[in-house]
């Protein structure tokens, strides 16, 4: 059995029987318009982290970072350009030390990409990580308009992390979901956050 390696956020851990298995490929879907990107911040936090941003700048990362009260830790950040994104990540990704975290955000622009290009290009992410033993993860903006391989993102990641926002009675509700977890078992129930300064359980209602 592979090593659990922590995600940083406390709660998902105790969910996940301690973290994801070194290697662990993880899509994370999130709506963009929530405090999702507090999830992202704190997975920072366990091990060195390569921050891969494909829309903001270097220096606006750096800067929400700063800006954040969540427990993060110190990550290198980087720039992925468009033109050729998938090339880009592929030689970003190919120098983290051992068990490191790769974070792209978002990954819709690699997911426009050809699908064998992007096909190959996860496929070598998988086993980049698995050789290191870290853990990548997919930040996949949940959009009515998401690329046409997002389904690919999601059938060839090992996890799958999806955030749920809902708007009922002047409140917000977020919700959190694991519906897959490969060499695990996936949640059974969501579990209720509250996303205020950094990612903890709601506990206002039951969990659901």
């Amino acid at each position: 059995m592979r090593e659990r390696l922590s995600t940083g956020v406390d709660v998902l851990d105790r969910e996940l029987g301690g973290g994801v298995p070194a290697g662990t490929v993880v899509a994370y879907e999130a709506p963009p318009a929530s405090q999702g990107e507090l999830l992202l911040y704190e997975l920072t936090r366990p091990r060195p982290t390569l921050y891969l941003t494909t829309n903001r700048t270097e220096q606006a990362v750096r800067d929400a970072f700063e800006a954040t009260d969540a427990p993060t830790g110190d990550p290198e950040v980087g720039y992925i350009p468009g033109a050729d994104a998938i090339e880009n990540a592929r030689r970003a990704f190919r120098s983290v030390p051992p068990e490191s975290t790769v974070i792209i955000d978002p990954a819709d622009a690699l997911e426009r990409a050809d699908r064998g290009r992007y096909e190959n290009f996860v496929n070598e992410l998988g086993n980049h990580m698995r050789n290191v033993g870290g853990i990548a993860v997919l930040h996949c903006l949940d959009t009515d308009h998401a690329p046409e391989l997002r389904g690919t993102t999601e059938h060839m990641a090992d996890v799958v992390f999806k955030l749920r926002v809902e708007e009922t009675n002047d409140e917000v509700e977020t919700r959190l979901t694991v519906p897959k977890f490969r060499g695990g078992n996936a949640l059974d129930s969501s579990i209720k956050l509250n996303l205020g300064e950094r990612v903890q359980v709601d506990t206002s209602r039951d969990i659901a």
